[in-house]
């Protein structure tokens, strides 16, 4: 990878091209659960989302897996996809973009109001 291919992300989206590539030769119902993690997991990303490559990398793996040994989606994520796709980003109470933004915000707030108060 290069600098050119991490400044503008090209490497990312042509990773996320080939996931999805690889997807469309799951079963229907493994495709599904596909999306809904894909969905589950974008709170999770960072700015770029390039820490969650590896994570989508794993789930699909996952996914293929159990399609080829005939397992049922329900077998292997069960009924809770979005607990299961925290525990994939770390554990229940991993923190969220919006956590990591809410806290960055408090910093500034509490910056500024240090400055007018003192």
């Amino acid at each position: 990878m290069n600098i050119w291919e991490t400044i503008t992300g090209s490497d990312l989206t042509r990773e996320y091209k080939a996931f999805d590539g690889r997807a469309q030769a799951l079963p229907a119902d493994h495709r599904a659960a596909w999306e809904q993690i894909k969905a589950e997991l974008l709170p999770y990303g960072d700015f770029t989302g390039r820490n969650l490559m590896p994570i989508l990398d794993g789930a699909l793996g996952l996914l293929e897996e159990t399609a080829a040994q005939g397992q049922g989606v329900d077998e292997v994520l069960g009924d809770d996809v979005a607990g299961f796709c925290a525990a994939l980003a770390g554990g229940e109470g991993s923190r969220t973009y919006r956590d990591r933004w809410r806290e960055q915000l408090n910093k500034n707030v509490a910056k500024k109001l240090g400055r007018l108060g003192g």
